[in-house]
């Protein structure tokens, strides 16, 4: 699932997307895939996780995402973090920290605040050497 993840990055990064790309499944198997699209849609809440959420939800006719799983190249920020409690998401894996932007380990730590009412399981630093690399490369090339 993270290959396919990175995959999805690398084709954001061609797009002059922020390498970013997101995998969920359900039981399983894939049901919805994304990357990166604020660019491209104009819209600043087309992060990977919130797309394929989007994505999923729709396919799957609820708004709760019990028995999925989310696997994501970047530590979700707090806009992903709070759509992914509010989604009910059963585990999280994502690949490299982000001390700046990220909402799990870093940042406000969603998971861990009383106020949030789910706390999906979290498995970090998977496929986390080829992610940050990528995204290093994205900001060198746009400086």
């Amino acid at each position: 699932m993270m290959r396919l993840a990175l995959d999805l990055a690398a084709a954001a990064a061609r797009n002059g997307e922020v390498p970013v790309g997101a995998v969920l499944s359900h039981q399983g198997k894939i049901i919805a895939t994304a990357a990166n699209a604020m660019r491209a849609s104009h819209d600043p809440t087309a992060h990977a996780e919130m797309v394929a959420i989007r994505q999923a939800a729709a396919i799957l006719q609820t708004d709760r995402l019990e028995n999925c799983d989310l696997w994501v190249t970047l530590e979700p920020c707090a806009m992903c973090a709070g759509a992914i409690a509010h989604a009910r998401i059963a585990r999280l894996y994502y690949g490299a920290d982000d001390p700046k932007g990220g909402a799990i380990l870093h940042g406000p730590r969603l998971f861990g605040q009383p106020t949030c009412h789910h706390r999906p399981d979290v498995y970090g630093g998977i496929g986390e050497s080829e992610s940050a690399a990528m995204l290093r490369r994205f900001f060198v090339s746009r400086r």
